[in-house]
């Protein structure tokens, strides 16, 4: 075990694991009160928003408080390939303006125009969408702008590349850092969703360490992956086959990308995010798995 620096990283889970929004069927019975107490009981201090959180600050802050939990930041989808830019604005500066009630300092902003990810019957491995120059100059400047925005509040936003989508390689989220303002356009990193797409995620972690401002910390089950590939499955059904699995439960070796975490200095969340069935798959039982095990890694 090696120690990481508890005043820089905060650990919290993201509430998918017990109700997911993509797919309303998983945890449609667990109530966000369930959901939010088996994640302080759990060990956790902070969480991500789900569709079952309450839309009032306020309101929220009472739940949240008494449990010792705080908002990291909640997810964005943003349509600028394909939308009109004021589009975007209008629904970001709402989500802004709750996240920066909540106290959150990050805001999790994933491009959606012409993603795959939510189309139920679209293999995830062979329809991977691209964006042509024009689109590229639309979600650069779009993102530079809304990372403007964010600044305003003194927060920032965190770019989430994720299958399905037009940043998904490494090629893509090199290209996106090296045309966006360090200043106005930060990276979350997911090494789940990298190694699900064949990349490599370490050398992200390494090559983008000064624009990596949250992390998603999610395991894949490598027979799982194996048979999305045969099955040709889609994006959800890859979900509902348990893809995904909480760190120490799947495939990847976390040892090396904390290490990696501890040498950039990281500050910030580090979310345990594994979307899986709870019907399969215990929510509580799961953020307890993944807990003992980063504290037997890092010691936080």
């Amino acid at each position: 075990m090696f120690v990481l620096d508890k005043e820089n990283i905060k650990l919290g889970i993201a509430p998918i694991g017990w109700t997911n929004d993509d797919l309303p069927e998983l945890g449609r019975e667990i109530t966000f009160e369930q959901c939010i107490s088996e994640m302080a009981l759990a060990g956790f201090t902070g969480c991500e928003i789900g569709n079952k959180f309450p839309k009032d600050p306020a309101i929220l802050h009472s739940y949240l408080d008494i449990r010792g939990l705080q908002v990291a930041s909640a997810w964005f989808s943003s349509y600028l390939t394909t939308a009109p830019y004021k589009e975007t604005e209008q629904a970001f500066l709402v989500h802004r303006d709750f996240l920066y009630a909540m106290g959150a300092k990050v805001i999790v902003v994933s491009e959606q125009g012409k993603s795959i990810q939510g189309q139920p019957d679209v293999s995830i491995m062979q329809n991977k969408p691209t964006f042509n120059q024009q689109e590229w100059e639309l979600l650069t400047t779009g993102l530079e702008k809304l990372g403007a925005l964010a600044q305003q509040k003194d927060m920032r936003i965190v770019y989430h590349h994720h299958m399905g989508t037009g940043i998904q390689t490494v090629s893509e989220i090199d290209r996106l850092m090296a045309e966006t303002d360090k200043g106005l356009v930060s990276l979350l990193f997911d090494c789940g969703h990298l190694y699900f797409a064949g990349e490599d995620y370490l050398a992200v972690l390494k090559k983008h360490a000064n624009r990596i401002h949250h992390v998603h910390l999610k395991d894949v089950r490598d027979e799982v992956l194996t048979l999305v590939k045969h099955e040709q499955l889609s994006f959800l059904d890859a979900v509902k086959a348990g893809i995904y699995t909480v760190p120490g439960d799947g495939q990847i070796d976390f040892e090396p990308i904390f290490k990696e975490l501890a040498t950039m200095n990281y500050k910030g969340w580090c979310i345990v995010e594994a979307e899986q069935d709870p019907a399969k798959a215990n929510p509580f039982k799961y953020a307890k798995i993944a807990r003992s095990y980063i504290a037997n890694l890092t010691g936080i």
